[in-house]
């Protein structure tokens, strides 16, 4: 899997001076020691002297850096000291440390403890998932403890697995390595306090205003933590056919430590998973790439670089803008994409060296199967790309590809208890519906539909901008024979699979196609970071010249944007070519760049493809950099999924939080809830049926709240209506939980307990016309700002 480091550098990947390292068989003769005076932090060669060398080069400091700044962070954003000490202690005791004995147990190989620990999570987590199942199915949900104290007793009483309490790390790792993980730790606290802490508060009334899909995680969470098999607690009686172990492990969690859910799912849950993705991304570049700096690439590609957006006052491409876009709106895509990673660098390992033993296809078969319930979309991506990689090594070995094979086998396996256990043949709104991504971006950037001929040229915006992103990849062309290790076939099919169903695939709910390509994100990055490698190992440019390159291509990105001046959505009246002027200016330059660097000679241009490749790569920065942070400080944290779509304070009902904790406080887990809030607060005309407040709060299932997100109504082929603003399928059932609100009567009350059994009423008194008259019914048992709680007698 190693590959052999370019000329000037070491074996960790660092780059030597300019005379070269010293001869094979030599030592370098030490240094005079300093004299004088003590040193100044900085020379005046320019070197570290001192302190400031010592502090650079300790081996704790980018851990105290790493763990210290997320903890402040947490605190300065409201969660207690309590909350954060036991969520701490539980994250490490049950799940990481018991995760990372069965990792090192069952995939062996040298590594550092960060590295360990971060497998060691993931695979926690799928541990979690089974445990859990059977513990909340029984009626015990902290059994889910019994899997961490059998590891420790396993560990500690069959001689031959103490010794994986001891680590065996790999040679230590260089001091930039340690700085750019304390790095990336800092850079992912940062972004989640500035997309998610500083605009979602764990409080009432300021969660309010948050991001449309928090009261629905929250609810998901609720009910896992009381149900199990889990149902949609939005409509009860609706099958869950979701991807749910998310929310299952936060509800582990929550039963553990006794963190509040909306504290975890706004705080806590994520930030672990970002690190430890990052971590194992790390890894994987490492493993395929051959050097350290090759990993810290794929990282820097994976969380820093998103498709160019050459319009002035927005993301102009897409919606998503990379992995970094939803880490905190899609808990689901965050530890999907998580649990998915380690079953990547568990089969680039295998692929390349067949065998491993039974352990290590064991953890892959628990991951592969901790996927299946984590997030749809990334096995019918693996299972394209292992089909690519059975078919490429049996005609390139001429005979049968046994580990490739295998590999395919599982994931179908895998792939077939998803679709009729857990989603149970549910579509979740996905038909085909080719290029509807397109049309839809189209709509939103011009203002008005397109021909076919528009949405066509459009399309290849789309495919020249992936291309520009992640061209580092055509660095590999310079070694034609690297496109076929096993590893670079999965990563490249994964990433081919990703943007075609992207391409292909339409979707009733929020382009939630666009799921495809995000998932493939780091499995592109990686590639493209090899070819980089591999461009700049043929051609040595030389430091400088690389630096100047990655300037030059991030300038022209920006350049061309201003220059052009095209802002979305067009004026009315202003011409469609528009949209299309800064792209291709952008391709002309990158074209008449190409022209000159193929007139070359040849010494010269293996040189200038290197640098016009990580020219042309770096485009993508001031794209990230706009999509990311220029829109979100101009338009709020959720503007790439539409700023205008949040309600103002004044839409939001007093005392519901209040209320919810009380009703939560004094009802069963098993006990029905009929409420009258079904619409989006402000979204009343026509009905937005988002709303899923009631139960988020209460924990308790609904008769029936907001119904936008069940397969029941994603799946209807009522086209003519945006899948927000479609009709309740069971017109019965809803009128008879609106009539006990809307005309009460001793009749309706009695119907809602006999029929469905209704335990519990819960009025949004806002929309009441006579809120006294639904007392004379049932009995009040609170009333807190808009919001009252009834208990219906009997």
């Amino acid at each position: 899997m190693t590959t052999n480091p370019p000329a000037g550098a070491t074996a960790r990947g660092r780059i030597a001076p300019a005379g070269g390292p010293s001869p094979a068989g030599t030592v370098a003769p030490p240094r005079p020691a300093p004299s004088g005076p003590p040193a100044a932090p900085f020379s005046r060669r320019g070197r570290l002297g001192g302190p400031a060398r010592r502090l650079l080069t300790s081996r704790w400091v980018p851990g105290v850096v790493a763990g210290g700044f997320p903890l402040a962070v947490l605190a300065h954003y409201g969660v207690s000291a309590r909350d954060l000490a036991f969520f701490c202690v539980y994250l490490a005791v049950c799940v990481a440390v018991p995760g990372t004995l069965l990792v090192r147990a069952a995939y062996r190989g040298r590594r550092t403890l960060p590295e360990d620990l971060a497998l060691g999570l993931a695979t926690g987590y799928a541990a979690e998932m089974f445990a859990y199942v059977p513990a909340r199915a029984l009626g015990a949900p902290l059994l889910v403890l019994a899997w961490p104290v059998a590891v420790y007793a396993a560990f500690l009483l069959v001689p031959r697995l103490r010794r994986f309490w001891r680590a065996c790390p790999r040679r230590d790792a260089a001091p930039w390595q340690r700085w750019f993980a304390a790095g990336t730790v800092v850079y992912l606290t940062a972004w989640s306090a500035f997309i998610c802490f500083r605009v979602t508060a764990p409080t009432w009334p300021e969660a309010g205003w948050s991001h449309v899909d928090l009261p629905f995680h929250l609810s998901l969470v609720g009910e896992l933590k009381h149900h199990m098999p889990p149902q949609l607690p939005i409509v009860a009686g609706e099958p869950l056919n979701y991807h749910w172990f998310a929310y299952a492990h936060m509800a582990a969690s929550s039963w553990i430590t006794g963190v509040e859910p909306l504290t975890l799912v706004t705080r806590l849950s994520v930030l672990p998973m970002l690190v430890a993705f990052a971590v194992i991304v790390g890894m994987t570049g490492r493993r395929v790439i051959g050097s350290a700096t090759g990993g810290a690439m794929a990282v820097a590609g994976t969380l820093l670089v998103a498709a160019p957006s050459l319009y002035v006052n927005a993301n102009g491409l897409m919606r998503w803008t990379g992995v970094l876009h939803v880490p905190w709106n899609s808990p689901t895509q965050t530890f999907g994409a998580l649990l998915f990673a380690p079953v990547m660098l568990l089969l680039a390992d295998l692929l390349a060296r067949p065998g491993g033993g039974r352990a290590r296809w064991a953890l892959l078969a628990v991951l592969l199967v901790s996927v299946a319930g984590a997030k749809a979309p990334y096995l019918p991506l693996l299972a394209s790309a292992l089909a690519l990689v059975t078919a490429a090594e049996g005609v390139r070995s001429r005979r049968l590809p046994r580990t490739a094979l295998t590999a395919l086998g599982m994931t179908a396996g895998a792939l077939a208890f998803a679709q009729v256990v857990l989603f149970a043949g549910a579509r979740g709104g996905m038909t085909i519906d080719p290029l509807s991504v397109v049309r839809a971006t189209w709509a939103e950037l011009a203002g008005r539909q397109a021909t076919a001929g528009l949405v066509a040229g459009f399309a290849l915006v789309y495919v020249m901008c992936w291309g520009v992103t992640w061209c580092g990849a055509l660095g590999l062309l310079a070694r034609p024979l690297l496109l076929l290790r096993p590893a670079v076939t999965l990563m490249l099919g994964l990433s081919a699979a990703g943007a075609a169903l992207m391409l292909l695939l339409g979707s009733a709910g929020d382009l939630n196609q666009g799921y495809f390509l995000q998932s493939c994100y780091p499995y592109l990055a990686v590639p493209a970071a090899y070819g980089l490698v591999t461009a700049v190992r043929k051609g040595r440019p030389g430091i400088r010249a690389i630096v100047v390159a990655a300037v030059a291509g991030t300038t022209v990105a920006s350049v061309v944007r201003v220059a052009c001046g095209v802002q979305v959505p067009l004026p009315p009246g202003e011409r469609s070519v528009g949209l299309f002027l800064p792209f291709a200016v952008l391709l002309i330059l990158i074209g008449a760049a190409s022209l000159v660097a193929a007139s070359l000679t040849e010494p010269r241009r293996a040189a200038t493809w290197a640098l016009l490749v990580v020219a042309v790569s770096a485009a993508g920065v001031p794209a990230a950099w706009q999509a990311r942070v220029l829109t979100h400080l101009s338009h709020g944290a959720d503007s790439n999924l539409n700023a205008a779509d949040h309600p103002t304070p004044e839409q939001i009902p007093r005392g519901a939080l209040r209320a919810a904790r009380w009703l939560r406080a004094h009802s069963g887990p098993g006990d029905l809830v009929a409420t009258n809030a079904h619409c989006r607060w402000g979204y009343e005309r026509p009905c937005d049926s988002r709303h899923f407040w009631v139960s988020a709060l209460t924990e308790r299932r609904v008769l029936v709240e907001g119904w936008a997100y069940t397969a029941a109504n994603l799946d209807r082929g009522r086209l003519d209506l945006p899948f927000t603003e479609r009709p309740f399928w069971d017109a019965a059932r809803l009128r008879a939980g609106d009539a006990v609100f809307e005309a009460p009567s001793a009749r309706a009350v009695a119907a809602l307990r006999e029929r469905y059994g209704v335990r519990w009423l819960v009025a949004d008194e806002r929309l009441l016309g006579r809120p006294e008259e639904v007392g004379r019914f049932a009995s009040l048992q609170v009333r807190y700002g808009d919001y009252a709680v009834y208990r219906i007698p009997g």
